[in-house]
């Protein structure tokens, strides 16, 4: 079996992953000649071509595999890391620029409960890198080889990886008063929800349609929806007025409590059940991720 020269594979890696031959370039601190270099060197030892020259540049089904590769030599590499700190902290620097560890996780999440459970790791130099993608979507980013692991509503384990279970992220519909007593006054109903504007994440967020089919016992909904792009900026644009937006009752207990948004359906709630899943390695980094997130969402998430 053929030894790939970690340095053109992490060429190949940076090609991808910046978009193009001069960011790589400056990513790696050579020049693009030398890329081009590398790219080619390893092309000719693989026996194909690895990147297609198309706008977006994208790798072909060969890259793809070595990108895989790339990934997990960079899980082995601060794994060895991490065990080098523990007996030498004072001589082991942290991973390059190029070595990040990727994981996905959905925005919900990070606007909640993950960051916090995965602050004690970056603060002990772990080069993390978060994908943001929807909760429905994260795992595509692991079953492509593109992350390492990812938390995802997907229950049953993807070919390769083992999966934990997190818990349930409760979501509620939220407006601020104003709006309730000027447009639903006996709050969110069966006649009056196609009346209202839906704050969604973007055009494949569904949880507005699926809480309203849910809560009223409907087979399909169509929804007035406007699109903002972050779990935050929904909730900013509901305290705005533009309308009733379904989000974690995690993100806006405290404004809940404080009287500034309220909750036009009482009672009713829509849980989603989360997993964390990973490739099936023994790593001591992915044991680490894999804790962090379990305790992050211990305390954080509904166990049912």
């Amino acid at each position: 079996m053929s030894t790939y020269d970690p340095a053109a594979l992490e060429c190949l890696a940076a090609i991808v992953e910046e978009g193009g031959f001069e960011r790589a370039a400056q990513r790696l601190s050579i020049t693009q000649s030398a890329v081009s270099q590398r790219l080619r060197a390893l092309e000719s030892q693989v026996g194909t071509v690895l990147v297609v020259r198309s706008r977006p540049l994208r790798p072909t089904a060969a890259g793809q595999l070595l990108l895989k590769h790339t990934r997990q030599l960079r899980l082995l590499r601060a794994d060895l890391e991490r065990d080098l700190r523990e007996l030498a902290p004072s001589s082991i620097g942290g991973g390059r620029e190029e070595e990040r560890i990727s994981i996905a996780i959905n925005a919900d999440s990070l606007a909640t409960w993950a960051l916090p459970a995965l602050g004690g790791l970056t603060r002990e130099g772990l080069p993390l890198e978060i994908i943001t993608d929807d909760q429905d979507f994260t795992h595509e980013w692991l079953r492509e080889g593109k992350v390492l692991g990812c938390v995802t509503t997907v229950k049953q384990a993807l070919r390769g990886c083992k999966v934990v279970g997190l818990g349930a992220m409760h979501y509620i519909a939220i407006a601020t008063p104003d709006y309730a007593r000027e447009r639903c006054p006996k709050g969110l109903t069966a006649h009056n929800f196609r009346e209202q504007s839906f704050i969604a994440f973007n055009r494949k967020d569904d949880m507005q349609c699926e809480f309203v089919a849910k809560a009223f016992g409907l087979r399909r909904v169509g929804l007035n929806q406007v699109f903002v792009p972050s779990s935050e900026g929904q909730v900013r644009a509901v305290l705005a007025g533009w309308g009733v937006s379904v989000v974690p009752e995690l993100l806006v207990r405290g404004l809940l409590a404080q009287g500034a948004l309220v909750d036009l359906l009482p009672g009713r709630a829509l849980p989603i059940q989360l997993s964390w899943h990973c490739w099936n390695l023994q790593s001591d980094v992915l044991d680490a991720l894999t804790q962090a997130l379990v305790q992050g969402a211990l305390s954080a998430l509904a166990r049912q």
